[in-house]
């Protein structure tokens, strides 16, 4: 009997979502609803295309559980958040506990394992096929006792393929953007191999699916690794691309191999990433931004969305909306005006017009008037009032105008002279109302323009009413 697929990510394609719109067929909204929870959560009905008094009751507990598991409000209710997760890419096996293995515990016995790449797909160069795998193998090499071998020929412990359509395992592909790939957990003959689907577009970059990255995922599985409901983990549900070169295996990934086959033999043990958490007593920000009435805090790889109408949060991975952003932003503001917002690392800048990136960036800060020793922005605001862009650099700051395009003349000046109480380098900047707020270190200075003088300090995360 041939052992289930460990991984099959797909985009769950939703139409509907909750509170119902004029109009909204409700049985159809809630057989969707049904439909998540039958295949990932083992939701148990009669059957019927509508739901009966009887079945409302598992129906809510399977909903508290998938709410639970993404960190949502549990309400028991397809409200719109728990809609929103429902249609984002995820993987197709049950969400279960952070790193609980699959049934029976499975693993290899052995430390040294071999893999071979039986069959490549044509989308990419086949050196960078075997670079992609081997550096997916090597995020797992890196933080544990095992150890990885190609072979060119012959059956190995992990036989890796391209497939298309019905591949004879019981688990068939189904066109482009849905199934991308899974994986056997650990044992003989299919256990432990990776499958990809051919239909999809594979790639090294951005565009398409990121081969790295998904075989770096795959293969936590092959090795016994389940699902993390941390979304920062490289085993999260959910795919979200990370630029290659950037990514470091997080410690919740870092944590869940180890429990499994020990720690690495290097006499200097691996450290990952962790996730931000909201409540943090320490949090700190790397940009804040206002966005059509939204409020985006940035960090590291994620950022929270918060609108003003509700008390939750939402941790985002930026990939996850923008793919082509880079992580770690570093300044950011809106200009309500134009309806773009503009986003800051190093010397370069990135363009939002709504929620679609600018085609033809980045840019260079340069081309914004700043001198060739401003190596980066550290915080940014603009005043839709007055129309110009305040950039924080250091302990100074400049003043820019956007209807002309250009710095205003006697910058830059000294950020205490004109923000009294304001005198360390500013982490992030924001303006809501009539007040500004400053973020420095897990602080937030709440500033008056017109009296110019700090009127209240509060923690950085008082927004997500912690």
């Amino acid at each position: 009997m041939k052992t289930l697929p460990l991984l099959l990510l797909l985009h769950v394609a939703f139409s509907s979502a909750f509170p119902m719109a004029p109009g909204t067929d409700e049985d159809k909204d809630m057989e969707l609803v049904q439909n998540y929870l039958q295949h990932f959560y083992k939701l148990e009905t009669d059957m019927q295309p509508h739901f009966k008094t009887k079945n409302i009751k598992p129906l809510t507990e399977k909903l508290k559980e998938m709410q639970a598991f993404f960190q949502l409000k549990v309400t028991g209710k397809p409200d719109a958040d728990t809609l929103e997760v429902m249609k984002k890419p995820r993987c197709g096996v049950p969400d279960i506990g952070q790193y609980v293995l699959t049934d029976g515990n499975p693993k290899w016995e052995r430390k040294n394992l071999t893999y071979r790449i039986v069959k490549y797909t044509p989308d990419m160069n086949p050196a960078d096929v075997d670079k992609a795998i081997q550096k997916a193998f090597k995020v797992w090499s890196d933080v544990s006792p095992l150890t990885f071998k190609r072979l060119q020929d012959g059956t190995a412990d992990i036989m890796m393929s391209f497939e298309t359509g019905d591949h004879h395992d019981n688990s068939p592909f189904d066109g482009p953007n849905n199934l991308l790939a899974h994986a056997f957990q650990p044992g003989n003959g299919i256990g432990g191999d990776v499958h990809f689907d051919e239909d999809e577009y594979w790639t090294k970059g951005s565009n398409g699916y990121n081969l790295f990255l998904v075989a770096a995922h795959e293969l936590g599985h092959s090795l016994g690794l389940s699902h993390s409901n941390d979304p920062g983990a490289l085993m999260y549900p959910i795919y979200s691309y990370t630029e290659s070169n950037e990514f470091h295996l997080p410690q919740d990934d870092i944590n869940g191999i180890q429990s499994v086959y020990g720690r690495t033999h290097n006499p200097v043990q691996p450290t990952g990433p962790t996730t931000p958490v909201a409540c943090d007593s320490k949090l700190t920000f790397d940009a804040v931004a206002t966005m059509r009435g939204e409020q985006l805090f940035f960090k590291g790889r994620h950022f929270w969305r918060k609108n003003p109408q509700r008390t939750e949060v939402d941790l985002i991975p930026i990939s996850l909306f923008w793919p082509n952003l880079p992580s770690g932003i570093q300044a950011a503001y809106e200009n309500v005006e134009k309806d773009q917002v503009f986003l800051f690392r190093e010397n370069k800048y990135w363009v939002l017009s709504g929620y679609d990136l600018v085609h033809n960036h980045p840019k260079s800060i340069y081309d914004l008037g700043f001198p060739k020793n401003v190596k980066r922005i550290n915080a940014a605001f603009s005043d839709k009032n007055s129309g110009k862009t305040y950039f924080f650099v250091g302990n100074k700051y400049w003043r820019y105008d956007e209807s002309k395009q250009s710095m205003d003349q006697g910058y830059p000046k000294k950020i205490i002279i004109d923000f009294p109480g304001i005198s360390k380098k500013v982490d992030a900047v924001f303006q809501i109302g009539r007040y500004i707020y400053f973020f420095l270190g897990n602080k937030q200075y709440e500033f008056d323009p017109t009296t110019k003088r700090v009127v209240r300090v509060m923690r950085s995360n008082s927004w997500f009413n912690c």
